[in-house]
């Protein structure tokens, strides 16, 4: 697959050094999207080292590295202003930068992102929703939005999806989705909601129409014949959204948060909603949880009590 990277700085040797990590970018087993951040990170550091004078060479004294790095760590959140997480992101690949220079990770403190509780639709919004896809034109765009929502996936998973990953019968089937961890594929078996293979079924008919369609295996195409993506993904996801009045309220994760949430507060065991969000732990699911000191007391109540083991033995008894 080839890799389309953001144009390089302008200086020659900051050039030749930005050409060189895209390289090896391009063989790293990351997702494209990844491998997208990082490069347009990484170009960001290294044209703010062209504007800066920091004496010693930040790309062969690890202690010029170290302070570069913090320099511009500071530079984002008062000059840029970025979120937390960007720059921990951008923390986080000029990181890879070093290591895959063979200087090895700066070890600049991450910038602290506050916890945030998931923000899951609620019935009367979930309805807008679901009536709103129903009304879009596109059988594309229609089955891509009951994805995140049916099947709990990431958007970054739901462009992944390849048509082969797609078992269906009837009014049932399976999904396999492919997502990522600590640089390695994680695959689950999401069953297909019946609403969802509806939809699927409508696409896959209405998919081999479109460019491309017997050559690319992804299940989501572009009008080009190329495989969706996450950029594409999400301004489909939005613009369903604004057709339901819902506007901003509503993206990709808030509809995977809303699958979970409703299979947790349904009462779902939470190893099978972990397994199903590809979670590998299960305190990913405890921001799902309501608790109280009634819900607590009334769990205690399932433990069984002398006074109910004595009537069952005087039961036995009789017997």
């Amino acid at each position: 697959m080839t890799f389309s990277a953001p144009r390089p700085p302008a200086q020659a040797r900051w050039e030749a050094t930005y050409a060189a990590y895209v390289a090896q970018l391009a063989l790293a087993p990351m997702s494209p999207e990844s491998r997208r951040t990082y490069a347009s990170k990484v170009r960001q550091y290294l044209a703010w080292l062209q504007a800066t004078d920091l004496g010693a060479d930040p790309l062969t004294d690890v202690a010029a590295r170290d302070y570069a790095v913090r320099q511009w760590r500071e530079h984002l959140v008062t000059n840029a202003g970025h979120a937390p997480a960007t720059i921990n992101i951008a923390l986080a690949a000029v990181d890879d930068f070093y290591l895959r220079r063979g200087m090895g990770r700066t070890g600049t403190k991450r910038a602290h992102v506050p916890p945030t509780r998931p923000q899951p639709l609620d019935r009367p919004a979930q309805l807008r929703w679901l009536r709103a896809v129903e009304a879009c034109p596109s059988a594309r765009d229609r089955a891509l939005a009951g994805v995140p929502f049916y099947a709990g996936a990431r958007i970054a998973e739901a462009v992944r999806v390849d048509v082969g990953d797609l078992d269906i019968a009837g009014s049932q089937g399976v999904l396999t989705i492919r997502g990522r961890g600590r640089g390695r594929e994680r695959v689950r078996e999401v069953p297909i909601h019946p609403r969802l293979c509806t939809d699927l079924d409508l696409w896959l008919a209405d998919r081999y129409t479109w460019p491309a369609a017997d050559t690319n295996p992804a299940l989501f195409l572009n009008h080009r014949g190329g495989r969706l993506t996450v950029r594409g993904a999400r301004d489909v996801i939005a613009g369903i959204a604004d057709a339901a009045g819902l506007g901003a309220v509503v993206t990709a994760q808030v509809l995977r948060q809303t699958f979970a949430a409703t299979l947790v507060r349904g009462g779902t065991d939470q190893v099978i909603v972990a397994e199903l969000l590809g979670h590998a732990r299960l305190d990913a699911l405890r921001a799902y949880t309501t608790t109280t000191a009634d819900s607590r007391v009334k769990a205690l109540d399932l433990l069984p009590s002398t006074a109910e083991h004595a009537s069952l033995g005087q039961g036995v008894g009789d017997g």
